[in-house]
């Protein structure tokens, strides 16, 4: 198994090179996904997410209102540091058991938005960040997302820099250009993944040596 940490900023097109590499055979084990299941309603998680930020972050219906809890931490490092603190713990454990559920010879492809920020680099066995100049970022934001430029921003602030991203990086995938140009890059790395997993196996030997 080859453990692969996928990052890039907000609007860098992280997502669609997850679902390429998904397309390829990589198992992808979505950070930010598991990150909206485990605050879902019922969950501990939503229940201890209400007991820091109060019920008002609830919709109607009792689930989390994600721009209004949105609005209070990117604007707030420490209650940003707030949340992270509730919700990382629920999303390693969730990660490591859809990890240990995948075949040995895998490739698992870990989707961590943030994981430049919290130093999670060490636990993969390299790291591939998605590239976007912040120009670049800000312009996809506000164009195809809908946020204003002070929203866009404010997100992109709450993250790490590029060259922070940069210095944890093994593999960098530029997405300034086109998605035309995405994809060639993308199933070039996914064949590098391919050659060290394959690498991998080859130096641990037979298992029953």
């Amino acid at each position: 198994m080859l453990k692969v940490g996928l990052t890039g900023g907000i609007g860098a097109g992280k997502s669609e090179v997850s679902r390429l590499l998904a397309s390829y055979g990589a198992v992808i084990v979505d950070a930010d996904k598991i990150a909206r299941e485990v605050v879902e309603p019922g969950t501990p998680g939503l229940a201890a997410v209400v007991a820091e930020f109060g019920p008002e972050i609830l919709t109607e219906d009792g689930a989390l209102d994600r721009p209004r809890l949105g609005g209070v931490v990117f604007a707030d490092p420490e209650r940003l540091k707030a949340l992270n603190a509730i919700v990382h713990p629920l999303v390693g454990a969730r990660s490591a058991e859809l990890e240990s559920a995948a075949g040995e010879d895998a490739v698992v492809v870990h989707d961590v938005p943030l994981l430049a920020e919290n130093g999670l680099a060490p636990l993969y066995d390299l790291v591939v960040v998605v590239d976007a100049a912040p120009e670049t970022q800000l312009d996809r934001l506000v164009r195809r997302r809908g946020m204003s430029e002070e929203e866009a921003r404010s997100r992109m602030a709450a993250q790490a820099d590029r060259e922070q991203r940069k210095a944890v990086a093994d593999l960098v995938i530029d997405n300034n250009g086109p998605i035309e140009a995405l994809e060639p890059q993308v199933r070039a790395v996914w064949e590098e993944l391919l050659r060290r997993e394959r690498a991998t196996r080859t130096a641990a030997g037979p298992a029953w040596e």
